[in-house]
């Protein structure tokens, strides 16, 4: 009997990532990836927990996977799993919850679950759940992103030491800790000799890359570790802290054009006074010269930001700050985040809360702006040459492909996906550019 499970993730690349490791084990054991969750015998909702709305989107998925399909054995793991694994168990129909300190076992779990009950009766849900050790080492190491056929993620990365005043992640990450490079550059190379033409390296606080190790390996070291790769294509990393993103790593991106120019690099305020109470550890004159920094050395590259909106004490005055701030530098895309308070946090304990109305309000006066930059930036690329990345999406009648430096651009359905090639950009419709092959 063919057994199938379903995956449905929340949240960033690294857990899409995770989940792409929790796909592997499942085929590992002889399961079929169901393209319906009706159709799963096991379905794993992996969660996330960056705000309460995600918390509450979890849960309704959770109840809605198990009215769909009752017969399966239903399994949340993630972050969410982590921090309130009793909130999850309480649901009725759910098999098990499982931390990520655990997550290396769900699939044993599962499988050993499914085979034990047959999917005949439903049982009190178990809880695999412990507190992080101070491990600075991890192996674990996905290899596909269940979303896409094209651009693997390879976690490179997990955890976080840093203690910002209203991030939950430590709690439900533990330290930073890496994959040994030699585990790395292999993986790449398979993915590479597999004919992936872009693989995105990705982790929780991935500057902090290797400075545990013995000896210690960083970030740029492993980068050009991998360009040493016969037939690399391109590299993309995912986002970065300001203070990790270190001068060898823009020069590298600088010099080969095999790094995509691309930096999301988390912001969070244009205000001094928030970012302090953040405990951010810089300020806006810092910040401004790293991403002038790269611009400087990359001219055409994607720079990208995370904002938090309606931090505890902020002010007008410090709204328009971050706005001015945001609109005089060079960004070319913005992540917007209205602040969500997590019980355990530094920032959860301020009484200064600002109104949700306001929030509501400023997140879309900085939004708009990002919508204005995103153009702008798009629109300098029009008559130029961009190298693009074919996915496997189709929109209108025509092939999405994405450049190096993150513009999503229509090509034609012709060009197979997972092809990287070279494309003049024509015409710009709507949120995305037109490019006609060189």
């Amino acid at each position: 009997m063919i057994r199938k499970f379903y995956i449905a993730t929340f949240g960033c690349r690294t857990n899409q990532a995770d989940s792409s490791a929790i796909r592997e084990g499942f085929l590992r054991r002889d399961f079929e990836e169901a393209d319906r969750y009706e159709e799963a015998d096991v379905i794993v909702v992996n969660s996330c927990t960056v705000t309460h709305r995600t918390d509450q989107q979890v849960r309704q998925l959770a109840r809605r996977l198990i009215r769909g399909n009752p017969a399966a054995r239903v399994f949340v793991t993630g972050c969410y799993a982590q921090r309130a694994p009793e909130k999850l168990a309480a649901i009725p129909g759910v098999a098990g919850v499982v931390g990520n300190t655990r997550r290396e076992g769900l699939v044993e779990l599962a499988d050993t679950a499914h085979e034990r009950d047959g999917g005949s009766e439903r049982t009190p849900a178990s809880v695999h759940w412990d507190a992080f050790e101070r491990a600075r080492v991890f192996e674990a190491l996905p290899a596909r992103n269940p979303e896409e056929r094209t651009r693997p993620f390879v976690k490179i990365q997990d955890g976080c030491d840093a203690k910002c005043s209203y991030c939950i992640i430590p709690m439900v990450r533990g330290s930073s800790r890496s994959v040994p490079p030699e585990r790395l550059i292999e993986r790449v190379r398979r993915l590479t000799d597999e004919g992936f033409r872009e693989i995105v390296l990705t982790g929780i606080h991935i500057g902090t890359y290797g400075q545990y190790l013995n000896p210690r390996f960083p970030l740029d070291r492993l980068l050009r570790a991998m360009l040493e790769l016969p037939g690399l294509g391109r590299l993309r990393i995912s986002s970065i802290e300001p203070m990790e993103l270190s001068r060898r790593v823009i020069g590298l991106a600088a010099a080969d054009e095999r790094i995509a120019p691309h930096f999301h690099i988390c912001l969070q305020s244009g205000s001094d006074r928030i970012l302090r109470r953040m405990l951010r550890p810089y300020d806006t004159a810092r910040f401004l010269g790293i991403v002038e920094g790269i611009r400087r050395s990359l001219p055409h590259a994607a720079i990208g930001t995370d904002v938090i909106v309606g931090f505890p004490g902020e002010t007008e005055g410090d709204h328009r700050a971050t706005l001015e701030f945001l609109a005089e530098g060079p960004f070319t895309y913005l992540h917007v985040f209205p602040y969500s308070d997590r019980p355990g946090t530094r920032a959860s304990g301020m009484t200064d809360k600002v109104p949700a109305v306001e929030i509501r309000r400023r997140a879309a006066e900085i939004r708009s702006l990002g919508t204005t930059l995103l153009r702008d930036f798009r629109r300098r690329f029009i008559g130029r040459g961009l190298e693009l990345i074919t996915l496997s999406e189709v929109r209108d009648g025509r092939r999405v492909a994405v450049s190096g430096n993150y513009l999503r651009v229509l090509v034609s359905r012709e060009i197979p996906e997972n092809t990287l090639f070279e494309g003049r950009i024509v015409a710009e419709a709507g949120d995305y550019l037109v490019a006609a092959p060189d």
